[in-house]
């Protein structure tokens, strides 16, 4: 059974996409942009689960290097894949991944904040954009299924 969704449906859901894409890259690229950032004080609040683990990756710097390279340029390429539309679909997973380690490394509810906070909405935004891929319907993801299909 194909589901038929409405024209604001659709538009809804591409600019959840647009919006998500965009906040994540401003977070990548405010990262880039300041020489001295890097994740360590993050990781150190670990509180939950993994706590240890995400102290490890703090404490040593060649493990930590890596993790900043990730975080910023991982938050970079989702966003723009966001954006343009082009691989959302795999950016939405990654970004998701991304923002659980993020809840889960310093839950709100452990800081006697209500538990739904702005990365458990942004996770749920992404699971939205994984189930429902609008870059099929206005991004560059209908190029590429334009050229696989004339490759078959």
């Amino acid at each position: 059974m194909k589901l038929e969704y409405s024209k604001s449906q659709k538009i809804v859901l591409i600019v959840l996409r647009i919006v998500i894409g965009y906040h994540f890259l401003y977070a990548g690229l405010s990262k880039f942009y300041m020489p001295d950032w890097n994740a360590a004080p993050f990781l150190l609040q670990a509180n939950w689960l993994f706590s240890e683990f995400f102290h490890f990756l703090a404490n040593n710097g060649t493990v930590l290097a890596i993790v900043n390279v990730l975080n910023i340029w991982g938050q970079i390429f989702i966003g723009i894949s966001l954006i343009t539309g082009l691989f959302s679909r795999l950016a939405a997973i990654f970004g998701a991944i991304m923002i659980a380690f993020f809840y889960i490394a310093v839950p709100p509810f452990l800081n006697n904040e209500f538990f739904v906070d702005k990365n458990l909405l942004e996770f749920i935004g992404f699971l939205l954009i994984v189930s429902f891929p609008t870059s099929n319907i206005f991004g560059l993801d209908i190029l590429v299924q334009k050229y696989k299909s004339i490759k078959e």
